[in-house]
């Protein structure tokens, strides 16, 4: 029997980002996909337990507030026009789980702190110390229709918002001492007041009150997930996030990320590495090269034109359709939509000198980072990222479901094992537990 490999000082970390189940257009036409497992929870429950089999740390649950601000021509199209709301979706899966980690995204634009504090700590306790929160301001900016405003938020006035709304949030988190909860049945004492803490929270943007009216998260606090790679984001991620979801897509664009914002992390006193970094990445398996690569192709071509130039818009926060699509990409305007979603579509037609059709048709699919060959040349590749310091892990996205995640399972985890750099079996029970990072101090009751 051939022994078990030593493990490596530095483990990878592995999250499924589900958006809401493959990010690819042209997942759902896929043969052999599940075309409608958007909204099958059966099929979510299949998945989460194939991840949590491969040990996965966590299931990564993106969230739209709005229909997606795209023609109806792109929008009929579309698997994402309908989804679960990510933290009734998670509460279920908490339920047919033990050990993988339930992210979900949340946003600090249209949600209000005492809602989100309630909603991750009832999740957390639900799951026994599983749940995340994806702290997103918001990019897409009809969601402001749906929430009684005539316009979305400034970006910058998003991030401030954002800034605040964190600290509201951990502060709901800690009302109460660990030990609050006495539950006396003799005396009839449940809690003790003294372990009770009144927020009384009065800001720029936010008034909150408190106390929270659920006990302490299992992990203190869920794990806090931020993405975004604009100068606001990489400071708020510094200094708050304990996981970052990167789209970097070149291993020199990473290292320099990794090295900015974990830089920055020194120069706040914070340990580096409470924070990890995983990038999202696109893999295609396949038992040689060529047909990894004729699976890329084939599920590129399930791309519709209309769906591309609307995905094209998105990314820019321009109507992209005005545009001559085989020039080059014309200059494009600051908008109030995601600037690092901007700034890399704009790299990538600058880079590889592409006409507005073949931009849009790389981001109708997808256009950021991927792993595209066999299960030992996807493990050179994420073993090479983790080693030279251009990430502790990734955020898998899958190319069509089920096939493309078990593939992933099956295949691509077992190498990774064999080369020592990803866990056999989980460290622990908690998120906090199996990523490696410390469970937070109550500040009001340290001690």
């Amino acid at each position: 029997m051939a022994e078990t490999p030593p493990m490596a000082a530095k483990q990878l970390r592995l999250g499924a980002f589900m958006r809401p189940i493959s990010i690819h257009t042209g997942a759902w036409r896929y043969p052999g996909a599940w075309p409608d497992a958007n909204f099958n929870l059966n099929a979510y429950v299949r998945l989460i337990r194939k991840l949590e089999e491969g040990r996965f740390d966590a299931f990564f649950m993106a969230d739209h507030m709005a229909v997606l601000n795209m023609p109806v021509e792109a929008l009929k199209r579309s698997h994402t026009v309908t989804s679960f709301e990510p933290l009734t979706l998670l509460s279920a899966l908490a339920m047919v789980t033990e050990r993988i980690g339930l992210i979900a995204t949340a946003s600090t634009t249209y949600n209000d702190p005492y809602h989100i504090a309630r909603k991750f700590a009832s999740l957390d306790h639900i799951s026994n110390g599983r749940a995340g929160w994806n702290l997103v301001t918001t990019a897409n900016p009809d969601a402001a229709l749906n929430f009684g405003q005539d316009a979305h938020m400034a970006h910058g006035e998003r991030y401030k918002r954002a800034r605040e709304f964190y600290d509201v949030v951990t502060g709901l988190w800690d009302s109460f001492a660990d030990d609050a909860f006495v539950r006396d049945v003799p005396s009839g004492l449940f809690f003790d007041p003294a372990k009770m803490h009144v927020l009384g929270h009065k800001g720029e943007e936010l008034s909150v009150r408190g106390p929270l009216n659920i006990a302490r998260p299992v992990q203190g606090w869920p794990v806090i997930v931020q993405a975004g790679a604009s100068e606001a984001g990489r400071q708020i991620a510094a200094e708050t996030a304990e996981a970052v979801f990167g789209a970097s897509s070149s291993i020199e664009e990473a290292r320099a990320f990794y090295a900015d914002v974990k830089g920055r992390m020194d120069r706040l006193g914070r340990n580096r590495d409470h924070l990890k970094i995983l990038p999202g990445c696109f893999v295609v398996v396949g038992d040689s090269l060529e047909e990894a690569r004729a699976k890329r192709a084939r599920l590129d071509s399930l791309v519709h034109y209309a769906n591309a130039i609307a995905s094209l818009s998105m990314a820019l926060g321009v109507d992209a359709s005005k545009f001559d699509p085989d020039g080059p990409l014309p200059e494009i305007p600051e908008t109030e939509a995601s600037k690092s979603g901007r700034e890399r579509a704009i790299r990538l037609a600058r880079r590889e000198n592409l006409t507005v059709r073949q931009l849009a048709q790389r981001l109708g699919g997808f256009a950021g980072l991927a792993m595209v060959g066999t299960p030992a040349m996807i493990a050179d590749e994420m073993q090479e990222w983790l080693e030279t310091e251009a990430c502790d892990g990734f955020n898998v996205m899958f190319p069509y479901l089920p096939q493309g995640l078990e593939e992933f399972v099956d295949r691509v985890v077992p190498e990774l094992q064999r080369r020592g750099i990803f866990r056999r079996d989980y460290e622990g029970t908690t998120l906090r537990e199996n990523l490696g990072l410390p469970r937070p101090g109550n500040r009001f009751f340290e001690g």
